[in-house]
């Protein structure tokens, strides 16, 4: 099959027709983004990942990373291509310019960051977590952690972890047992064990920055009793050269269904109890500075998902092209697989989810920018409360529809598929730890219902309901938008009907609320992707009227957003019985009863 190549036009579509990122760009800090520069970036992205990372998917996957001796290899080719990729300034395009970064917004990073995910998925996840770092660091280090750290974090000579889980504590994450004990000159000596740490360690950087939650002697118990550490790999001189090696050690690699070429250590720290690490933050609050990495990193996994969508999509196209099997029933001719109804509705689907959960994402990344950056305090606590509600659903929604649709990809395949030479079987491989890491998708719909409903009374998921009602009303009434507006007002209204209910169920009964999250979650996420491809086909119809003459494109987009409403939608509507039935039947069996 061919390497991956970014879809550039694609990109830009969402960008400047769906979300208007141009709101974003028009704002002093990043005025210097035009139109031309996102063209180019995006044009060197697409080089970079299709030419560079994408050759390199499958042999990171035939070759794994592998640790002797507390040394670990990556796969062949890796640590070349990432020095390509800091060289030419890809790890900090976000970053502050301060400390070399090109300061450049997240609604524009995010499209870089879903190339390379979609071109080596393995590869993505080492900048991916350096990014989380340089920003927890840039927003809770101190003046002198920020000097010591992040020029050399955005130019990529050194890389970032981040280390929460340890084998007693998985998703709750307060009973983690890492210890920490302050020494007489403010540093403190750190000890314990963390499992599932992505690049933990490998030889592609000069130095690894973890950042290491572990509790104090005296700390509260469960998560208010945690504090967050900067722990290097190699300790740091005062004159900003590397010295001794800390006494942390990789113990071994995971063996894993995918993500092969990405090293998923055990790390153990202290073992001589010599371990030094540096408080970043306040004492037991190590949590809320650990939300900012993984709020980060949250986004960017549901870009994989939108990004191995992409992929699959890419590679069950022109499988669906070449294989000739059977005959069409519209010319009665032996014919290649696409002319079969099943398989068009297999390619549709992914396309227009994929399209969906794209603008989502983008929506998100703009939304954070318009918070941070945004002269108004109103428009920017507008955009807060936004930005909030859109991270469980492009981290949950994304990383179900890579899922979801590399399996359908596969599908289409055939028994081809299921034959490791095609690749497919590698994507959906690949696909399956988005839903998992980073806070399972049970965990996004907690936080959706649980938290994000009920912040300010519910004000922020409501004006976006009225947002997305207002919009509605002023479509067409033309045949061409007919179901769209039909079942975009449905679902909207049945999605603000049901978050009124698991609203109500806070004081009444939670476990109603958690029993309806993860249906919920889904018809939310439908009702926003609907809506933001309705925005596409609008403003592509508006296009054409004014005679544009990127005909068969823009019309692809009216009709892939005519496929969503008619086809995604109403398999979503029938879930608000379910959303609203309650606990009653998840506990109506005892637990020793299962079986």
């Amino acid at each position: 099959m061919s390497d991956y190549q970014a879809p550039v036009k694609e990109m830009n579509f969402t960008l400047n027709d769906v979300i208007d990122v141009k709101e974003v760009t028009s704002l002093e800090k990043f005025q210097d983004a035009d139109d031309d520069l996102i063209e180019a970036i995006l044009i060197e992205g697409a080089k970079f990942t299709g030419d560079v990372l994408s050759p390199l998917n499958r042999i990171g996957d035939l070759n794994p990373s592998t640790v002797s001796d507390g040394v670990v290899t990556t796969p062949p080719g890796f640590k070349e291509a990432y020095q390509q990729y800091c060289e030419n300034g890809w790890n900090g395009i976000t970053a502050n310019i301060e400390y070399g970064g090109q300061g450049l917004p997240h609604a524009l990073g995010l499209p870089i960051t879903e190339m390379v995910e979609s071109a080596n998925s393995s590869f993505s996840l080492c900048p991916m977590l350096t990014s989380s770092a340089i920003l927890a660091i840039g927003k809770h280090g101190t003046e002198e952690q920020k000097n010591t750290y992040l020029e050399k974090l955005v130019s990529g000579v050194w890389s970032g972890t981040m280390n929460l889980t340890e084998p007693n504590a998985g998703s709750d994450v307060g009973a983690l047992r890492s210890k920490a004990q302050k020494q007489s000159d403010g540093s403190y000596l750190i000890k314990g064990q963390k499992i599932y740490i992505t690049y933990g360690e490998h030889e592609m950087a000069e130095n690894i920055i973890h950042l290491v939650l572990a509790r104090l002697p005296d700390a509260p118990e469960g998560t208010r009793g945690i504090s967050l550490f900067i722990v290097p790999k190699y300790i740091i001189n005062d004159d900003g050269s590397l010295g001794k090696r800390n006494d942390l050690t990789c113990v071994s690699l995971e063996h894993k269904m995918g993500i092969h070429g990405s090293p998923t250590c055990t790390m153990s720290y202290g073992d001589n109890n010599q371990c030094v690490g540096y408080l970043i933050g306040e004492e037991n609050k190590g949590m809320m500075t650990m939300f900012t990495m993984m709020n980060d990193a949250r986004l960017a996994v549901g870009s994989q998902g939108v990004a191995l969508s992409e992929r699959a999509y890419q590679m069950a196209l022109e499988y669906a092209n070449e294989r000739v099997q059977g005959m069409s029933l519209k010319t009665r001719n032996q014919s290649p697989i696409i002319e079969h109804p099943d398989v068009r509705r297999m390619l549709m689907t992914i396309k227009s989810t994929t399209e969906a959960v794209r603008a989502i994402a983008y929506l998100n990344a703009k939304s954070i920018d318009l918070a941070q950056h945004h002269p108004d305090e109103k428009t920017a606590e507008k955009y807060r409360g936004l930005a909030d509600l859109l991270t469980p659903l492009s981290k949950a929604y994304g990383s179900d529809l890579g899922i979801e649709n590399s399996s359908l990809a596969m599908q289409i395949f055939g028994g081809m598929g299921y034959i490791e030479e095609t690749g497919i079987a590698q994507v959906y491989r690949d696909a399956r730890i988005n839903a998992i890491y980073e806070g399972t998708n049970g965990i996004q719909a907690m936080d959706l219902v649980g938290r994000k409903l009920s912040i300010d009374n519910g004000k922020h998921w409501r004006a976006l309901h009225d947002e997305i009602s207002n919009f509605t009303e002023k479509l067409p009434e033309t045949i061409e938008f007919a179901v769209i507006k039909k079942n975009l007002s449905k679902i909207t209204a049945m999605s603000k009907e049901c978050a009124e209910w698991l609203l109500s169920q806070h004081n009444e009964s939670i476990t109603n609320t958690m029993a309806g999250s993860v249906p919920y979650l889904r018809m939310l996420s439908t009702a926003v992707g609907c809506y933001l491809m309705a925005k596409g086909a609008l403003s592509a119809r508006n296009r054409l009227d004014n005679g544009d003459s990127d005909k068969e494109f823009l019309e692809g987009k009216i009709i892939t957003s005519r496929y969503y409403a008619e086809q995604i939608v109403p398999t979503v509507l029938g879930l608000a019985e379910a959303i609203k039935a309650g606990d009653e039947l998840f506990y109506a069996i005892d637990k020793n009863n299962f079986a």
